[in-house]
C-alpha cells in the first residue's frame, strides 16, 4: 500500500527514526510503514547540540545501514543542512547520492515555498521527496529555539501556503512539526498528499517519532509531544551495571559460557 492509498482509505501511517541495521530490522519486523533516517542522528547518535553539523557522509553511512535492515518499510533519508539550500543543482546531486549510496526509497528536506524549485527538480529526476514544514530543526537558530510554529494568523496562513506549495511541487508527503492541532487538521483536510505529524495532534494522516525518545533512551531534551512507550534506557543501564558487577565478582563468564578441551592435551603443554 502506498502513502497516497493509505490517505485515501483513511488508514494511519506510522513512521519512526532509525540509524542502524539492527534497530531498522526490528522496526521492519514490527510492521512500521516507514523508517526515517533523520538528521536527528546528530543529536541522538553523534552527540551534537543541533542538526547543523551533520554531513552527507553521516547520512549516507547511517542510511545504508538502515536500508540493509528494512525489507518492507519505506526508507527515507534526510537531506542535511546545506546539501540542498545552495542551489537546485546541488539538491539534485545530493539527493541522487542518498538514493545511490544510501539506498533509500525517498529523501526528506526542510522548508516550504523557498525550496519548491529543489523539490520539483529532485522529483523530476525520479527521486521521491517528503517535505517538512513547521518547526524545521535546521533553521532552529533563525527561529530562536524550539518553539511552536504557526500560532498567529500570518504564520498559520504561511504554513498552509507552504503545505500546498510543496504538494504542487511534487512532494508525495509532508511532515508537519510542532504546530497547533487545529492548524494541522486543516492542512491535512486541504492536502491530497499524506500529512505526517510530530507534535501536531492526532488528526494527521500519520505520525513520526524519534525512537530514542519513544524508548526513553535519550534524556538530554524531551519535547512535550513525546510519549514514552517503554523505559528501555533504564533497562539498559541496569543490564550494564549487572554485567560490570558480575565481571568484577567472577560470576561471569560461568561454566556454561566456556569452551572445553581434553585434560591430556593441556597436560602435554606443561
Amino acid at each position: 500500500m502506498t502513502f497516497l492509498q493509505a490517505k485515501e482509505k483513511g488508514e494511519k501511517l506510522t513512521m519512526l527514526t532509525a540509524y542502524d541495521y539492527s534497530t531498522a530490522k526490528l522496526m521492519d519486523e514490527a510492521g512500521v510503514n516507514s523508517i526515517l533516517v533523520g538528521d536527528s542522528l546528530g543529536n541522538v547518535m553523534l552527540g551534537y547540540e543541533d542538526t547543523i553539523s551533520v554531513t552527507m557522509e553521516d547520512m549516507i553511512h547511517h542510511g545504508a545501514a538502515v536500508a540493509r535492515g528494512a525489507k518492507e518499510a519505506l526508507v527515507i533519508i534526510d537531506m542535511p543542512f546545506m546539501s540542498y539550500q545552495t542551489s537546485v543543482y546541488d539538491a539534485v546531486v545530493n539527493a541522487g547520492r542518498l538514493m545511490k549510496e544510501g539506498r533509500c526509497g525517498a529523501v526528506k528536506l526542510e522548508g516550504g515555498q523557498e525550496v519548491c524549485p529543489q523539490i520539483k527538480a529532485i522529483v523530476d529526476a525520479g527521486i521521491p521527496v517528503c517535505a517538512h514544514i513547521g518547526l524545521t530543526p535546521q533553521s532552529i537558530h533563525a527561529f530562536g529555539g524550539f518553539k511552536v510554529q504557526g500560532k498567529s494568523e500570518e504564520a498559520a496562513r504561511k504554513l498552509l501556503e507552504d503545505a500546498e506549495a510543496v504538494q504542487n511541487a511534487g512532494a508525495f508527503a509532508v511532515v508537519v512539526e510542532a504546530i497547533p492541532k487545529k492548524l494541522a487538521d486543516l492542512i491535512t483536510e486541504k492536502l491530497r498528499i499524506p500529512v505526517i505529524g510530530i507534535g501536531a495532534g492526532n488528526g494527521c494522516d500519520g505520525q513520526v517519532l524519534v525512537y530514542q525518545d519513544l524508548l526513553g533512551m535519550f534524556s538530554d531534551f524531551t519535547p512535550k509531544f513525546v510519549k514514552r512507550y517503554a523505559n528501555v534506557g533504564e533497562v539498559m543501564k541496569g543490564a550494564f551495571r549487572e554485567y560490570i558487577k558480575e565481571v568484577g565478582s567472577g560470576a561471569f563468564p560461568s561454566e556454561e559460557h566456556e569452551y572445553k578441551i581434553d585434560d591430556d592435551v593441556i597436560e602435554k603443554l606443561y
